[in-house]
């Protein structure tokens, strides 16, 4: 596993969109993005459900995500960097839809805010 891998691999809260607010992103329970040291995942917000595809990068990753919202096949692609203050930062675009940039914690420091 590479050191971007490993200190990216795991469980994170999306604590803010610029699209949307808390309301919805936790509307059918808590908003999240879930990365695997293999560069597979998951993430869900709203009444988005998705798995994702990604590739680490120097800083981060870029992914490539498909699954479903309000019932409706979507997908998109997007970018998340590891900032100094161990949070992500980055952006989630539908194809030929909304984009939005995102911050995640991670998932054990629920209580802390980036």
């Amino acid at each position: 596993m590479t050191d971007i891998a490993d200190r990216i691999a795991g469980k994170w809260r999306i604590v803010e969109t610029a699209a949307w607010d808390k309301g919805h992103l936790d509307l059918c329970g808590p908003a999240f993005i879930e990365i695997d040291a293999q560069g597979r995942g998951g993430m869900a917000f709203g009444a988005l459900e998705a798995s994702l595809d990604c590739g680490f990068i120097p800083g981060g990753i870029d992914f490539e995500w498909n699954g479903a919202d309000e019932g409706d096949q979507v997908a998109g692609d997007g970018w998340a960097d590891l900032r100094d203050d161990g949070c992500l930062e980055g952006e989630i675009v539908y194809h030929n839809g909304d984009e939005t940039t995102f911050i995640a914690a991670p998932w054990t420091r629920l209580s802390a805010t980036c």
